[in-house]
C-alpha cells in the first residue's frame, strides 16, 4: 500500500536549523497534500506546514518566515526546510499525505483517509 518515511529530526541548540525530508512510496499515481505535522508532551497534533500538488503552502504563524516547506511531486518527497529554530519548535515532527491516489490493475484508486509516518524527533535545547 502506501508508506511515508520520516527522516532528519536531531538535536539542535536554539537558533539552529534541521531539514525533515519525507518520502512517499507505494503504487502512488498522484498526492494532492502533502503536509508536516508535530507533536509535543503538552500539546495536540497541529499544523506546521503544507504543500498542495499545484504548489500552494499554508503555514502554521508561529513558522512563517522561519520554516519552508516544498516538494517534488514526480519523486512523492516533501522537505521542510527549518531554520532559526526555538526551543517551542520541540516535538515530534509527522509526514501526512492527503488525497492520495494508488494505481491497481483496474485503474486509479482514491483514498479518502490520511497516510501518516511514524514521527521523527525534533529538540532544540535553549
Amino acid at each position: 500500500q502506501v508508506q511515508l518515511v520520516e527522516s532528519g529530526g536531531g538535536l539542535v541548540q536554539a537558533g539552529g536549523s534541521l531539514r525533515l525530508s519525507c518520502a512517499a512510496s507505494g503504487n502512488i499515481h498522484s498526492i494532492k497534500t502533502m503536509a508536516w505535522y508535530r507533536q509535543d508532551s503538552e500539546n495536540e497534533r497541529e499544523l506546521v506546514a503544507a504543500i498542495s500538488d499545484e504548489a500552494n503552502t499554508n503555514y502554521a504563524d508561529s513558522v512563517k518566515g522561519r520554516f519552508t516547506i516544498s516538494r517534488d511531486v514526480a519523486k512523492n518527497t516533501v522537505t521542510l526546510q527549518m531554520n532559526t529554530l526555538k526551543p517551542e519548535d520541540t516535538a515530534v515532527y509527522y509526514c501526512n499525505a492527503d488525497g492520495v491516489v494508488t494505481m491497481s490493475f483496474a485503474g486509479p484508486v482514491p483514498f479518502e483517509y490520511d497516510f501518516w509516518g511514524q514521527g521523527t524527533r525534533v529538540t532544540v535545547s535553549p
